[in-house]
């Protein structure tokens, strides 16, 4: 009861309220009505003047768009930071922006002393630790990385790295063009190296030990004559791969075909006088070149010859019993050839008569793909998870980057044709399989790994820093002298220049690694590693997709012949 009293009271008082204070008509004087009726007038006339204003400054004005930022996880972060790794390996005259402070100018007499053979070779790459420019794995470095451009444009732009990489290639490929008569249709000749290791004590570039920019003793130029089908498949493969990269550059592109039509004839022409062995090792490159030119050109004759059962014979498709297969590297290009085929089939389906060889590389490249995963016993791992691709005591790098960017890029072709996965034996796994099978290899590679070491230069907060390479080892500036500088590759000292974005060689089987200047096998990087790492941190990295059709834009839509009719049929 005292409960509703109280409340009817509060009502009773709020009632009151009402009328005395909010309801109470005012009783201002009409003067001080007007004064406050000017004021708001003259209030709502500011209000209104700045408005305008502000509306016509912000027309004139320019507008500070906010602008979109690229991708910063991890693989992206160090995709930048493994393309900074060939500016460092650039021989000539460096472009201004090559950014790598402790490099200059250098073997601008390559080719040209101390014997004439070209006019001027100077330029291209250093392939390792040392000076010497050997067009063999730097071809297939730079066919990788056109690969991985065609593939994945759109994440390069998003990162803004699509320029700089477009440049590491090209520096690349202006180099090969300079190697051979590329404007001739035949050739019987072309330049397989610069520069030589191991000559057993006479200056070089194995037995020197002194920055690029300071060599005194000469280079000598090797030439092939009649025994490099493998290396003019090679390098065929790199200028036709390139041509498609460049192929809004229509001249440069032209040029770039017309030169790898030449080598494949080259290679060819070489091969022809070994067609009775079955057991050479440049059959691989021959199918890997010709797949490049068939998507470079579109000319069906290059496809007829790549799935021609006698060349996947010879450059072993069907020997999957052998403990290398399913290894992809510089020396062997099996499994990417199948791949880069497996494609066609997958996102085109040419149909007869190649049906029948594509089908037999899309089962060998599942096959491979299965060897990968944890659960099958082809390829064993270390204790770390890191897969053991090689059956000696130590694993390249280089080796577990490329498997891990072929899963990936499997997947995504897979993905791109509506294909859910593929099945090992009874057993059907998922794209994500795959593609955490290629995560698992790089996160090892880029530090999550029994020692939490990176085995990126510059990525993370502890990487190697001893690394076998004679410009980072001396400091910038610093002139030495062949034996002098051997001072800085035997000092237990930390490389003065830190090259940003190098893999390393290689740990052991188990997860151990050797950060020692003059344990090469452990610390030198390459050109090929680092074209894997690339590729491999591309595929896995965000900002884009795969281009579905970019790589078939010379290829023809196809109308193929129909299979002959059966024989007729007799009682």
């Amino acid at each position: 009861m005292e409960d509703e009293e109280a409340i009817l009271f509060d009502s009773e008082a709020f009632e009151r309220m009402k009328k005395e204070w909010v309801l109470r008509p005012t009783t201002q004087s009409p003067r001080r009505r007007c004064c406050g009726l000017k004021k708001r007038v003259l209030w709502t006339l500011g209000v209104v003047s700045i408005v305008i204003l502000t509306a016509v400054l912000a027309k004139k004005l320019p507008r500070q768009e906010k602008q979109p930022q690229p991708p910063q996880e991890p693989y992206i972060n160090a995709l930048r930071k493994a393309l900074m790794f060939f500016n460092a390996q650039r021989s000539g005259a460096l472009p201004k922006d090559n950014n790598v402070t402790w490099r200059g100018m250098s073997c601008m007499q390559d080719g040209v002393w101390p014997a004439n053979f070209h006019a001027n070779l100077s330029g291209g790459y250093f392939d390792g630790g040392d000076a010497v420019k050997s067009n063999f794995p730097t071809s297939f470095a730079m066919t990788l990385i056109s690969w991985s451009v065609i593939e994945y444009g759109s994440k390069y732009q998003s990162a803004g790295e699509l320029e700089h990489v477009q440049g590491v290639i090209k520096w690349g490929t202006d180099y090969f063009l300079s190697t051979f008569l590329s404007e001739h249709d035949t050739i019987n000749s072309m330049v397989s190296q610069i520069g030589s290791r191991g000559s057993g004590g006479v200056p070089d570039d194995d037995f020197c030990w002194m920055r690029p920019e300071d060599i005194d003793y000469p280079r000598p130029v090797k030439l092939c004559l009649n025994d490099c089908p493998h290396l003019a498949a090679e390098m065929s493969a790199a200028l036709a791969s390139a041509s498609i990269v460049f192929k809004d550059d229509r001249d440069y592109s032209k040029k770039l075909v017309h030169g790898a039509k030449t080598l494949y004839n080259f290679s060819e022409s070489m091969s022809r006088k070994d067609s009775n062995s079955r057991s050479s090792t440049y059959w691989d490159e021959m199918l890997w070149g010709g797949a490049w030119l068939y998507y470079a050109t579109g000319d069906a004759d290059y496809l007829a010859r790549v799935t021609s059962r006698d060349l996947a014979e010879r450059a072993g498709a069907f020997s999957s019993s052998n403990a290398d297969y399913g290894v992809f590297g510089w020396e062997s290009k099996l499994l990417g050839a199948q791949l880069l085929l497996t494609r066609l089939r997958i996102l085109l389906g040419p149909g007869y008569p190649y049906e029948g060889m594509l089908r037999e590389f899309h089962n060998q490249t599942g096959v491979v793909m299965c060897s990968y995963l944890p659960n099958f016993r082809k390829f064993r791992r270390s204790k770390g998870g890191l897969i053991r691709l090689s059956q000696g005591h130590l694993q390249p790098l280089q080796d577990v980057a490329n498997a891990a960017f072929l899963a990936a890029l499997y997947s995504d072709y897979l993905e791109a044709s509506s294909t859910p996965g593929w099945y090992c034996g009874p057993s059907f796994y998922t794209l994500k399989n795959l593609r955490d099978f290629s995560k698992s290899q790089m996160d090892y590679i880029l530090g999550r790994n029994p020692r939490n070491l990176s085995y990126v230069v510059g990525f993370g907060e502890r990487y190697p820093s001893q690394v076998h390479h004679r410009g980072a080892s001396i400091p910038a500036h610093k002139k030495e002298s062949c034996k002098g500088g051997w001072r800085w590759k035997d000092s237990n000292m930390d490389n003065p220049n830190i090259i940003q974005g190098a893999l390393v060689a290689a740990t052991d089987k188990d997860d151990g690694f050797q950060d020692v200047r003059t344990s090469s096998n452990y610390t030198e990087p390459t050109l090929v590693g680092n074209a894997g790492l690339v590729v491999a941190l591309v595929a896995l990295g965000g900002g884009g997709t795969l281009d579905k059709n970019g790589i078939f834009s010379a290829v023809q839509s196809f109308s193929p012949p129909s299979p002959p009719p059966p024989a007729p049929w007799t009682p």
